[in-house]
């Protein structure tokens, strides 16, 4: 194409277009005229337009260039992009220093007659203005002011050079940028040319030779079977996650396109099958929700990992092994619920159900390994009706803070180490997580049980759950966290299954069945733990009835008739909840379990070989007194029935026999607020005889709780005006307390005629926290662990003597 005709004029000659001021004669052929025929029509229809637009032309010489080079024509695409570079060098040598005189582009399109003088700024003047670039590349209209006025330039020429400016910079980034992709582009064309010549000429890898059709590499080798394993396990995780859901998810595999890979190319980047796992049908979205954190229909547990990620792989095994170790314990533990004859059997020593060890062996297959040796079996069933409802029950044991806190005497620390799934739906159906707890007997003579475990929940019907746990010990490594003793305990698959009834109430039935072992406990409470009234069904279900009948008490708007009606609900919530607290401190004051940091005390002073020492420092904690904390512990054998001794322990007007708190005197019964319908569950605060009129009376916070399988009386002495501050609904977080008291269990199973050693005498567990001193840095002295070590003796022997049981 010529550009010949934009520079015509109207009339039918010719003119020269070689003039060119400021252009190169060394690129320029000779001047000669232009004839206007066979050339269009100039686009400007009048002679000053196209004098304007030679008079713009003016100065840029190598536009000018266009209509002289080969032959008033641009002969070639290459020869258009000399000029343009060499127009675009000349503009970056400038800096943008150069200006028309008067302003901007826009100025001339309003006045093209007006010939523009060309405008070169100084040395000085570019100094100036590239150093203000550099700092502020958008000045506001005060800064050019001031730099106009320093320069001697006009505000518009201020203006329109730090627009050239930016537009320079913006431009020489582009390039640069578009220069880098250029190369890189260049570069990955380069390899697909050389990875398309290895695709279609294969080399050996041993010899260097071309690769004869068939032969297959080591790492391809490799690579199909390990495709061929997550193939396997793909299959079995998809059997596995049917059983979870209740229906069959065979499709899913089905829908997966598996690509072939057509090369050992796509071999070697990690082609692996699964490459259709984002597109599977909506059909199966509500099955990610029983493994967390996935993106992949069936979560984690199936989740195909890269070949490098190790750590993902033994993770994704790991679940999908747990998720196999709960469906199996939630079968056997539908069937031991359930089943009756041979594999429940009648006890001979009390009537009450026994399992058949060597039928279950047979029945079922063991799922946590085999037996340890030195490991005793421990296996209870019971089943009874309690007023609750099976979605919060199912809440309850699926939260390890309200686990523990309904089961207060049994849990001494819980927490969930790992949720593996949350359920299926926003319900706890298929909820499927790792715990740790350690679980107590109230006596020093009974180590710590420590259990890992999993906890899975399953809803079998509309208003049926059932709840089961399993030890993973085999699975995965554990470490003990107690800072007392902590004996060896395997849970096999125990829980319970609960169904909801007409009447509002709930029946449960608990299975507990463990391994631990018998010998760090003491003899005294060996028949205990082996009849299961320890920490066996009888136990769970006893504790269970009874916090929920306090709850149903409590969340009910009529006040029982023995308790006091001067204390407003709000004052009754802050007594039970300061009574809750002083319990829980007691509880793990007596087996030191992790949730304390006690020291133990061993060849300090004359302390009796059945007693337990502890110490720890008070500190910075508003419910405790600061200072050094002693607290001992000890277990006799009392040939009374359990609930002769909890009565006589109970009473306030037989206090005087055993507690040198009461002055020797009767104490009188301030406040009573019932847990139960049996009057020994309730917390209620006591008043001691002033030995003297200058004397205040001091007043005792006491907490009895009772079941079949046994009881406390919880104590501490607590100040007046704290306790008046609680009665009226205040804050019962700050006052400080120290608890003492007593546990009582049968000595074993309760025989048929209740006659005999076996059901007829008590296990009574006395225990005190004495503050020693009041600095918390201070040392333990000598003294004051005898003085501690007699007053637990004496006590024992002042209830010996009030029972008429010395001997």
């Amino acid at each position: 194409m010529s550009f010949g005709g934009l520079f015509d004029g109207d009339s039918g000659g010719g003119r020269l277009v070689s003039d060119l001021p400021y252009g190169s004669s060394a690129m320029v052929s000779q001047p000669r005229l232009v004839s206007n025929s066979g050339v269009p029509k100039p686009m400007f229809g009048s002679t000053g337009l196209s004098l304007g637009l030679q008079s713009n032309l003016e100065g840029q010489g190598d536009f000018s260039r266009l209509a002289s080079v080969s032959g008033g024509g641009v002969g070639s695409v290459g020869e258009l992009d000399v000029l343009c570079r060499n127009k675009e060098d000349e503009n970056e040598s400038r800096s943008g220093s150069d200006n028309l005189e008067g302003g901007s582009g826009d100025d001339m399109d309003e006045n093209p007659r007006k010939k523009k003088r060309y405008h070169r700024h100084t040395p000085n003047q570019i100094q100036e203005l590239e150093a203000l670039f550099k700092e502020c590349p958008h000045p506001d209209e005060k800064q050019r002011l001031e730099l106009s006025k320093r320069l001697g330039l006009e505000t518009r020429q201020v203006k329109f050079w730090f627009q050239n400016r930016r537009t320079q910079m913006k431009t020489q980034m582009e390039r640069h940028e578009n220069t880098i992709l250029r190369q890189e582009n260049d570069k990955l064309r380069a390899e697909s040319i050389t990875i398309r010549d290895a695709i279609r000429n294969p080399i050996c890898g041993t010899c260097g030779g071309p690769a004869v059709l068939g032969e297959v590499s080591l790492e391809e080798q490799h690579l199909r079977i390990e495709n061929a394993r997550l193939k396997d396990e793909l299959d079995r995780v998809c059997t596995l996650a049917g059983k979870f859901i209740g229906r069959p998810i065979s499709s899913l595999v089905n829908s997966i396109s598996t690509p072939v890979p057509n090369s050992s190319l796509e071999l070697a980047v990690g082609g692996n099958g699964y490459g259709a796992f984002g597109s599977v049908p909506p059909t199966f979205s509500s099955v990610s929700d029983f493994v967390a954190g996935a993106s992949s229909p069936l979560g984690t547990v199936i989740t195909p990992p890269a070949r490098t990620s190790i750590p993902s792989v033994d993770r994704s095994m790991e679940r999908s092994m747990f998720l196999e170790l709960a469906l199996s314990a939630m079968d056997e533990l539908l069937k031991m619920a359930e089943m009756g004859e041979p594999l429940w059997i009648p006890a001979q020593e009390n009537g009450k159900e026994a399992l058949n060890y060597e039928h279950y062996e047979h029945l079922f297959p063991r799922c946590i390994g085999m037996k340890e040796v030195g490991l005793v079996s421990e296996a209870t069933r019971e089943t009874a009706m309690v007023i609750i409802n099976s979605l919060v029950l199912v809440e309850t044991l699926m939260d390890a803070v309200r686990w523990a806190e309904m089961f207060p005497g049994m849990i001494a620390r819980t927490i969930t180490t790992d949720i593996i799934s949350t359920g299926v739906g926003g319900s706890r159906n298929g909820a499927l997580q790792l715990m740790h707890a350690e679980q107590q007997v109230l006596s020093p003579l009974v180590p710590i049980r420590e259990v890992n475990f999993l906890r899975f929940c399953k809803q079998l019907a509309d208003g049926a759950w059932a709840v089961v746990d399993v030890s993973i010990d085999d699975l995965r490594d554990t470490h003990s966290s107690a800072t007392g003793i902590s004996a060896k305990c395997r849970r096999l698959p125990s829980g319970c299954v609960v169904q909801d009834m007409p009447n509002g109430y709930l029946k449960v039935t608990w299975v507990e069945h463990a391994e631990y072992d018998e010998t760090a406990a003491h003899q005294l409470y060996r028949p205990l733990l082996r009849s299961g009234m320890a920490l066996g069904a009888q136990r769970w279900v006893a504790t269970l009835q009874r916090q929920c009948e306090c709850l149903a008490i409590l969340m009910s708007s009529s006040v029982p008739n023995r308790d006091h009606a001067g204390i407003m609900p709000a004052g009754r919530r802050s007594m039970l909840k300061l009574a809750q607290r002083m319990t829980d401190n007691f509880c793990a004051g007596v087996c030191a379990s992790s949730a304390r940091k006690w020291s133990h005390l061993a060849n300090m002073g004359s302390i009796g070989e059945d007693v337990r020492m502890m110490t720890r420092q008070s500190m910075e904690d508003p419910g405790e007194p600061p200072g050094v904390v002693l607290s001992a512990a000890t277990s006799v054998w009392l040939p009374v029935s359990p609930h002769r001794l909890f009565d006589f322990l109970r009473n306030e007007t037989l206090r005087s026999q055993w507690d040198i708190l009461s002055n020797g005197g009767p104490m009188q019964e301030m406040a009573h607020i019932a847990k139960g319908q049996d009057e020994g569950n309730a917390v209620s605060l006591l008043r001691a005889s002033a030995v003297s009129a200058n004397q205040s009376s001091m007043l005792i916070l006491q907490e009895t709780c009772t079941d079949a399988s046994g009881s406390m009386v919880v104590y501490a002495p607590v100040d007046v005006p704290a306790m008046h501050l609680v009665m009226n609904g205040g804050d019962s977080a700050y006052v400080a307390l120290l608890p003492s008291g007593f546990a009582v269990m049968p000595d074993g199973p309760v025989a048929a005629g209740g006659e005999g050693k076996i059901g007829g005498g008590s296990l009574l567990t006395v225990a005190f926290q004495i503050l020693v001193n009041s600095l918390p840095m201070a040392k333990l002295t000598v003294e004051s662990v005898e003085t501690v070590n007699n007053l637990i003796s004496c006590t024992v022997q002042k209830i010996k003597a009030a029972l008429q049981c010395e001997n």
